[in-house]
């Protein structure tokens, strides 16, 4: 297992330490600066054993490591920001879909019902071929967003 060493500039110490005292931060964020606070190596910290971080700030030393890591390899700034999403969300209903429904929804219902149900509608979209399988759910959010 590698030990990363952390060693901290006396601004980032100060940007830390302002995250700690100062403003509204995610709890995120907040964990990052006492874990990297508390691991500071350098002339303006003082180091504290994995373990009593562990204890105290009531995280995994596995944690605590994947943070100094970050910081050592990514940098400062990395370090404190989240990580973006790396799956790009794939949209299952399209223009084109949006359109059927629409129109299949002001339609007249089906006999022997009034108006149209979600689940009615997410049927009637898969037997006329408009997607593969679609969810009432999905139908839901559809319809609301265009109200």
């Amino acid at each position: 297992m590698i030990k990363y060493k952390i060693t901290l500039t006396k601004t980032e110490h100060e940007q830390l330490t302002d995250v700690i005292s100062k403003g509204v931060h995610s709890s995120q964020l907040y964990r990052t600066a006492y874990v990297l606070l508390n691991c500071d190596e350098g002339k303006y910290g003082d180091k504290i054993i994995g373990q009593e971080i562990s204890r105290v700030l009531k995280v995994s030393m596995r944690m605590i490591d994947r943070i100094k890591q970050r910081f050592v390899e990514d940098g400062f700034e990395a370090c404190l920001e989240r990580k973006p999403s790396e799956q790009p969300k794939e949209r299952k209903v399209d223009g084109d879909l949006e359109a059927h429904l629409i129109a299949l929804s002001c339609s007249k219902a089906p006999k022997g019902f009034s108006r149209w149900s979600l689940r009615m509608l997410a049927d009637k979209a898969v037997e006329l071929k408009y997607a593969e399988s679609i969810s009432y759910e999905t139908i839901r959010k559809v319809l609301k967003k265009t109200n």
